[in-house]
């Protein structure tokens, strides 16, 4: 019988089913930008790879069922006409699928396109299981009766093209049950002793527990919570690979890497509630720092790319990472935090900073976040504002540690760099009403319609009073009815599904919702801070939403944006409580 929901619902369409520590989720994603009918067990080692697809058939014709498929966090179901399939995780790498009136095909999701590509079925003659072997992922995918029968078997042991696959069918009890495992090279036959119930039990307080632990505040006031909390906890997998430590994946559709800026939002997000695997997701990047102190652009499992950087937010993020912890950070860890952003503020100061230049310099787009921001339209290789003021952050949190740590003389050398680049930054790049860019090359200075022009705001009351106003002013001119265009919707550039010319963005929500307040304008800061928070509970957790409709976009289980959610909520929450949170519309 099926368990009673427990949890918020979601469409797997929208956010895969999947559990803490999986490196495989349960979607209908085939590629990037690609769904089917059916779902499939797609797995994120070696990229992202639909391996198998699962169809449920009419046991009694055989032909596909029509089904709803409902997901809660711990359990999947198809429900049809004449019976229901329910899967859960029993681990990590483990899911057990149960049925009942309804029979379910197993297919390989591709065919190979020769005989040492694609998937490879057999049946292994130790534990009579049928194993499909991926050669996109690297890795063995086993199916285990644990009761009824298999019919139905095609493929097996076939090379080239053709469908692999079987059916599993009910037993005289109407009734029956597989495990599928995600294993390497060979593992011992497949025991369990847990009924499928404890499974769904066992999968649904896993989650039950990590969401008491991150959003313990929870309330009818931040509806969404829960759900932000199953896209993160769902969208993190364990140690493997390059992987070095627990991490979460910006998502388990296609953006299922750790880039090299999202991942502070999630390590903000998790720190009050879950202060080890917070220090893993700010630490990951570092651990791959190359030589010159850069950190990579991404990491995944089998691939660090280092040919584009992102912005300097870190010293910004391990400022208020220390806030949030419960406990502060040991002597150990402050030391290996200032070494590391040594490290990296010192690449920009040395590998992005021409001869006699005193501000640095992008290469690309790609390299401040916002790929193609209006901003680089003259130019990628380019002096932004937006930059310097990221960097200055990052000087003042290293003058701090430095403080801390008995390094006096560094301390000052630190603050007096942030200084000198802030006076540059005004002089160089501040008009008297805006900031421009310029290209580092050398020429003319322009401006753009663009949020990432105003992202200066982070300095908050760093910045002389009429400069900041200011900003806070054309900020709120970016400001929808669902929250920040990243270009002004009146710009001739502006694009509705554009990526970062038009689209609204979590971290930049975050950011500028952050400095607002730093600058003393709380009223505009909650104001962001509220839209933002209500287009999430309409909208969900996309990679952006469209500015002026609020409709989800790209990826829609992005876990910086369920980050910011649990972030600027519970950050609401708190100020509600202490009383200094005014009411917004």
């Amino acid at each position: 019988m099926t368990a009673a929901p427990t949890g918020p619902p979601f469409s797997v369409h929208d956010i895969p089913f999947s559990t803490q520590g999986s490196w495989f989720g349960i979607s209908p994603v085939l590629a990037e930008k690609t769904r089917a009918e059916d779902l499939h067990l797609v797995s994120h080692q070696n990229g992202m790879h639909a391996v198998l697809r699962l169809v449920p058939l009419d046991a009694a014709t055989g032909d596909r069922a029509e089904t709803r498929v409902e997901a809660t966090p711990g359990l999947l179901t198809w429900t049809g006409a004449h019976g229901h399939i329910d899967l859960a995780y029993e681990s990590p790498d483990t899911i057990r699928v149960h049925g009942v009136g309804l029979s379910l095909r197993v297919t390989a999701a591709a065919k190979a396109l020769t005989p040492f590509s694609g998937t490879y079925l057999y049946r292994d003659p130790v534990d009579n299981a049928h194993v499909f072997t991926s050669y996109e992922t690297g890795r063995r995918y086993r199916i285990t009766v644990l009761s009824g029968t298999v019919a139905d078997v095609s493929g097996s042991q076939s090379l080239g093209g053709g469908e692999r696959g079987l059916t599993v069918t009910a037993a005289a009890d109407g009734s029956w049950e597989v495990a599928v495992e995600e294993l390497d090279s060979a593992r011992l036959p497949f025991r369990s002793s847990a009924a499928f119930g404890e499974v769904i039990k066992a999968a649904r307080q896993s989650f039950a527990e990590f969401v008491d632990t991150v959003a313990p505040w929870r309330s009818a006031a931040t509806p969404a919570a829960e759900l932000a909390a199953y896209v993160v906890w769902s969208a993190t997998v364990r140690p493997t690979g390059l992987v070095t430590r627990p991490a979460v994946l910006m998502s388990k559709h296609w953006m299922d890497k750790v880039w090299s800026w999202d991942h502070c939002f999630n390590a903000l997000a998790l720190a009050p509630g879950c202060p080890g695997l917070s220090w893993d997701q700010f630490s990951l990047h570092f651990d791959h720092q190359d030589d010159s102190g850069a950190l990579p652009d991404s990491v995944t499992h089998s691939e660090v790319l280092y040919n584009f950087v992102k912005p300097p937010i870190h010293g910004w993020a391990f400022g208020h990472l220390r806030r949030r912890l419960p406990e502060p950070l040991t002597p150990a860890q402050l030391t290996e935090a200032y070494d590391r952003l040594t490290r990296w503020t010192d690449f920009w100061l040395t590998a992005r900073r021409a001869p006699g230049a005193v501000l640095p310099h992008y290469q690309h787009g790609n390299d401040s976040g916002w790929d193609n921001a209006t901003t680089f339209d003259p130019g990628h290789v380019a002096v932004s504002a937006d930059l310097s003021a990221l960097l200055i952050l990052q000087l003042d949190e290293l003058a701090r540690l430095a403080g801390e740590l008995g390094f006096p003389d560094d301390a000052r050398r630190r603050t007096e760099t942030a200084d000198a680049i802030q006076v540059a930054l005004l002089d160089e790049l501040w008009d008297g009403t805006r900031f421009l860019s310029r290209p580092a090359h050398g020429g003319a200075p322009s401006h753009s319609a663009s949020l990432l022009d105003l992202m200066p705001i982070v300095l908050g009351d760093r910045l002389p009073d009429k400069v900041r106003d200011r900003l806070a002013e054309q900020i709120e001119a970016h400001l929808t009815a669902f929250g920040l265009a990243t270009e002004h919707p009146d710009s001739p550039h502006y694009e509705p599904d554009g990526y970062w010319r038009g689209p609204i963005w979590a971290p930049a929500t975050v950011l500028i919702e952050d400095g607002l307040r730093r600058a003393g304008h709380e009223r505009l800061a909650d104001e962001i801070s509220a839209r933002f928070r209500t287009l999430c509970e309409i909208s969900g957790f996309a990679e952006n939403f469209d500015a002026l409709t609020g409709q989800g976009l790209r990826d829609r289980a992005y876990t910086w944006t369920a980050s910011s959610y649990l972030l600027l909520a519970r950050d609401h929450l708190r100020r509600a409580d202490t009383g200094t949170a005014p009411t917004v519309a």
